[in-house]
């Protein structure tokens, strides 16, 4: 049985689906020894991955190099955060970098890691656990720094969207000694005011500067906060473990404003939609009952009593009508008809025929008298003329042949 071939582009193709699809190799951080760095003149940075035991290629395109904070040089060794991916053309794979931080900062990635595995094993990033951020929150707690350009966008927004809502700043340090701490307290403080909901966050940095939300004490300061909290921390690509942990993370702190409070104009908007909507439903839907309550009044109409006794009254004057008509052609015939048998009875009346000279003959029985063959001489016979009867002996009588028609 003759096996089955694949063209090299199937099997590239084929071998690309595996790598991109496995969820290790989609996420992953990689550190090595930077080797065979070039900086191409279309933005791209090529270069290679290697330790002790082995090397892998690698490559950083244009639209990731803002967020390199440092010129990569032979040797520099560094933690490259990023995916493994299969390019067809040649079948071979590398690493398609995104992040790339110096060893230092790697030595962080490491306690990050370790730590966010840790209170993901005791379930601080559990879903169950989320609270929902309410809709239409009226009073809003930020933590954050006094100074900078988170709590101006979040100041910004909030007017925009919303104008009577309240915002509580607690003014925390967000970064270097003593932040995750003053961080912790502020969520505590917050959480004891009824508010609706917090803000947790500052604007983007190096993983250093982002260190005081991957702390532990903030990780359970925000799990144990009763008031659902909305982490906001960076850009859009950090994600620190206070995200894992928030009941709901925003990239930026603007979003974190758009997604903590409502804008009025829009629900205004849709308020009117729903309105202008309701009401053309409301139209629609009186129209197509009083539709069908004419149609209910037809019908009751048509099968009423009054209607029924209508309808058989026009039905008995529309058969009397049809009788009359009949009764009136029937008598006509009839009248025509009679017409006839008067005038043929007329004409075989004996009184006319007598009239005319002949006379009605009959015998002493009272029989009518048609044939020579009915008397005798003797016989006694009756006469009745026109105007009155005459009595007869008969003397004699004579038979008359008469000559009988032939058969042809």
């Amino acid at each position: 049985m003759k096996e089955k071939s694949y063209w090299v582009s199937e099997v590239n193709r084929y071998i690309k689906h595996l790598f991109d699809s496995d969820f290790a190799l989609g996420r992953i951080c990689v550190k090595g020894e930077v080797s065979n760095c070039k900086y191409h003149s279309s933005g791209h940075i090529y270069f290679t991955l290697k330790d002790s035991g082995s090397q892998l290629s690698c490559i950083m395109f244009a639209s990731h190099r803002r967020g390199l904070r440092f010129q990569m040089q032979e040797g520099q060794s560094v933690v490259v955060k990023g995916n493994i991916s299969v390019y067809e053309r040649d079948g071979s794979y590398q690493l398609y970098a995104k992040e790339i931080q110096l060893d230092g900062a790697g030595l962080l990635y490491e306690r990050y890691l370790k730590l966010k595995q840790m209170l993901e094993e005791e379930g601080l990033f559990d879903q169950a656990y989320k609270q929902p951020v309410p809709t239409f929150a009226k009073k809003v707690g930020i933590v954050t720094a006094v100074t900078g350009a988170a709590i101006q966008d979040i100041q910004n927004i909030a007017r925009r969207r919303n104008p009577s809502v309240q915002l509580y700043l607690y003014p925390a340090q967000v970064q270097g000694q003593g932040a995750a701490e003053t961080i912790a307290r502020g969520i505590q403080i917050l959480d004891q005011m009824d508010l609706d909901v917090l803000i947790v966050g500052r604007g983007g940095g190096s993983i250093e500067d982002l260190w005081a939300f991957n702390e532990e004490m903030v990780a359970r300061a925000i799990f144990e906060c009763e008031t659902p909290i909305i982490s906001a921390v960076g850009h859009e690509t950090d994600v620190t473990i206070a995200d894992f942990v928030a009941d709901l993370r925003a990239p930026t702190p603007s979003a974190a404003a758009e997604l903590a409070v409502a804008d009025v104009q829009e629900w205004m908007n849709k308020l009117q939609d729903y309105r202008l909507a309701f009401q053309q439903r409301l139209t629609w839907k009186i129209t197509q009952y009083k539709q069908r309550l004419e149609q209910y009044q037809l019908r009751v109409e048509h099968n009423s009593p009054e209607r029924q006794v209508q309808q058989q009254r026009q039905r008995i004057l529309t058969i009397e009508e049809k009788l009359t008509v009949l009764m009136d052609n029937m008598l006509q015939n009839k009248k025509y008809e009679l017409n006839l048998y008067v005038q043929r009875l007329d004409g075989l009346s004996p009184l006319k025929k007598m009239k005319q000279g002949y006379a009605f003959v009959t015998n002493k029985a009272g029989q009518a008298v048609k044939s020579v063959k009915q008397v005798r001489r003797g016989s006694n016979l009756k006469i009745a003329v026109t105007d009155g009867e005459i009595f007869a002996k008969v003397e004699d009588y004579q038979k008359e042949e008469r000559e009988q028609p032939k058969e042809l």
